[in-house]
C-alpha cells in the first residue's frame, strides 16, 4: 500500500484534470441518490437531520463534495497525504466563498489522513457522552459508509469490510462503487505505468457479495449500476510517455458495481 500512497500523493495536484475521474464520480453520486432517494427528499433538512457519512479513499473529494449537500456531515479519510491536502485546499476556498455569501460551510466535511484499519482508530472523531473530556473513549459511528474506485486498491477485502462494519451504527449501510472484473480485459482499466497500488483488476461481484455477508452485512446486493467508456492502451506500455497525439485512441466499456449492504 505504501507505493500506492506515494503515487497518489504525487498525483494529487493534477488528479482533477482527468475528465474520467469527474465522470465516474458523478455516476457514483447518481447511483447513491437513486438508491437513497431520501437524500434528495430531505436535502433542505440535511444539516440537522441528515446522515452521518464515512468515506474511505476520498482522494481530492470529487465524490465527497458532490454528496456533501445531501448529508449532515462527511468524515473523509484517505491514506495519501497529498490527496487530503488537495481536499483541504478546496474546503478552505469553499469556506471563504461561503463567508462572502453569509453562509457557514465549516465542519460539513472533515478530512483525515489515515489508513483506516480499526473502527476505533483514534484518528476518527470521538463521541462525547457526558461533556467531560475523559469520556472521549469511543469513535463516532455512521449511518452510511461509501467508497468509489477504492476497493481495487485494497488487498484484504474481508478485513476492510470488518472495519466498515464496526464503523457503522446499527442499521447503517454501505454504498461502495468500483469497476467489475470482466476477465483479462479488465486489466486495461489502468495503463501499465499506473499499476502501483493496484491490487485487483476489478471486483468479482459474487465473491465480494459473499465476503460482505461473512462480515455480517444483510440485504446484500452487488450489481452492475452503470457503464463508463474509457480510453485504454492498445498495447502494454503505449502510454509510458503519456497518451499519444494524433492517434485514434482505443475505447472500452467498463461496467461499475454498486455494493450495498446493511448492518443489522
Amino acid at each position: 500500500m505504501s507505493a500506492g500512497n506515494e503515487r497518489f500523493s504525487a498525483e494529487a495536484a493534477a488528479w482533477d484534470k482527468n475528465e474520467d475521474v469527474h465522470r465516474a464520480s458523478e455516476s457514483a453520486l447518481q447511483a447513491i441518490l437513486r438508491h437513497w432517494p431520501e437524500l434528495i427528499e430531505n436535502k433542505e433538512d440535511a444539516p440537522i437531520r441528515g446522515l452521518d457519512v464515512l468515506e474511505i479513499g476520498c482522494g481530492t473529494g470529487l465524490l465527497t463534495l458532490r454528496l456533501a449537500p445531501y448529508v449532515r456531515r462527511i468524515v473523509a479519510v484517505d491514506a495519501a497525504q497529498g490527496m487530503i491536502d488537495a481536499l483541504q485546499q478546496k474546503l478552505a476556498k469553499a469556506e471563504v466563498e461561503a463567508a462572502k455569501g453569509g453562509k457557514r460551510e465549516k465542519g460539513l466535511v472533515q478530512p483525515i489522513c489515515v489508513l483506516l484499519e480499526d473502527p476505533e482508530d483514534p484518528a476518527l472523531p470521538a463521541v462525547d457522552t457526558s461533556g467531560d473530556a475523559a469520556s472521549f473513549t469511543s469513535r463516532r459511528k455512521f449511518d452510511l459508509a461509501i467508497s468509489h474506485l477504492v476497493l481495487h486498491h485494497i488487498p484484504d477485502h474481508p478485513a476492510l469490510l470488518k472495519t466498515l462494519f464496526g464503523c457503522l451504527k446499527p442499521g447503517g449501510q454501505l454504498a461502495l462503487t468500483d469497476f467489475e472484473n470482466i476477465g483479462p480485459q479488465a486489466r486495461l482499466f489502468h495503463p501499465e505505468n499506473r499499476m502501483d497500488g493496484v491490487e485487483f483488476h476489478g471486483i468479482e461481484a459474487v465473491l465480494f457479495a459473499e465476503q460482505m455477508r461473512e462480515a455480517g452485512f444483510v440485504d446484500v446486493s452487488v450489481q452492475p449500476e452503470w457503464t463508463m467508456e474509457k480510453s485504454v492502451e492498445r498495447f502494454p506500455g503505449e502510454w509510458k510517455a503519456g497518451k499519444p497525439d494524433g492517434v485514434e485512441l482505443k475505447k472500452m466499456q467498463f461496467p461499475f458495481l454498486l455494493c450495498r449492504g446493511k448492518k443489522p
